[in-house]
């Protein structure tokens, strides 16, 4: 008798298996679906995208090849594109696992995606007027003097997005802190002790985005360290929840 039992379970466990496998490709491909519709969108709209992007610098931009027009089409609506898709992309990720958290946790992790987005595009509002008004005027006046500055569109834009697109996913900061507070894999605590490496990567992470000075990397890496410290402060809150509802519990199992 025991080796029917044991085949069913198998038998079982493939079949858990594959609907797992089958529910994650559904996911990816409905993410690819909708990053694609973003996409088309951000495409429709480049002139205006564009037109926002160079209405803060005072100079002309040229072109000096078809290829491009092209890419920055290409650049423009993969921005927008990953804005718009990365809450669909946290909500699938968090349908896949809702099986494995509580009703709490759930409800918790939930209530975070929205803030996905805004912090994103936070994070791209705030690495935006750094790059305009400290990094690239700095550049600018490298040249100053010595020879008259020619820049492409398609430099333009690839040292715009190297600069803003780096501080749009560390704006993620606080909400990853919350969730994976929320699920108990990390705690304030481990936030506090692991405090001076945080602050070092960060001073690190605002020294490659920014030109090679000495006060530049300073002044961008304190807003990035006050995020770090709103992060503990978040995981505190959420852990706080989290111990209370858990003591709410167990009384109530000791109750029963």
């Amino acid at each position: 008798m025991a080796f029917p039992i044991k085949w069913d379970k198998g038998v079982n466990n493939k079949l858990n298996l594959v609907g797992h496998l089958t529910e994650l490709r559904n996911r990816i491909v409905v993410t690819i679906i909708l990053f694609l519709f973003f996409f088309i969108v951000g495409f429709v709209y480049v002139e205006e995208i564009y037109t926002f992007f160079i209405n803060d610098i005072n100079i002309d931009l040229m072109v000096i090849s078809p290829t491009e027009i092209i890419w920055i089409y290409f650049r423009m609506a993969g921005v927008v594109a990953i804005a718009g898709t990365l809450p669909v992309l946290a909500y699938q990720i968090w349908a896949f696992i809702k099986p494995g958290l509580t009703h709490y946790e759930r409800k918790v992790s939930l209530s975070y995606i929205p803030f996905i987005f805004f912090l994103f595009i936070g994070g791209l509002v705030f690495g935006y007027e750094i790059f305009v008004h400290l990094i690239f005027p700095f550049v600018l006046s490298l040249s100053v003097g010595m020879f008259e500055a020619m820049i492409t569109v398609d430099s333009y834009f690839k040292f715009l997005f190297r600069i803003t697109i780096p501080f749009a996913l560390i704006f993620e900061l606080p909400i990853a802190a919350m969730f994976l507070t929320t699920l108990g894999v990390i705690t304030p605590a481990y936030l506090k002790k692991v405090r001076k490496i945080a602050y070092f990567a960060l001073i690190v992470i605002s020294t490659m985005l920014t030109p090679p000075d000495f006060l530049l990397p300073i002044l961008i890496s304190l807003p990035l360290i006050a995020l770090y410290e709103i992060s503990i402060h978040l995981s505190k809150i959420v852990n706080r929840k989290k111990q209370e509802k858990d003591k709410g519990v167990m009384k109530q199992e000791d109750v029963s």
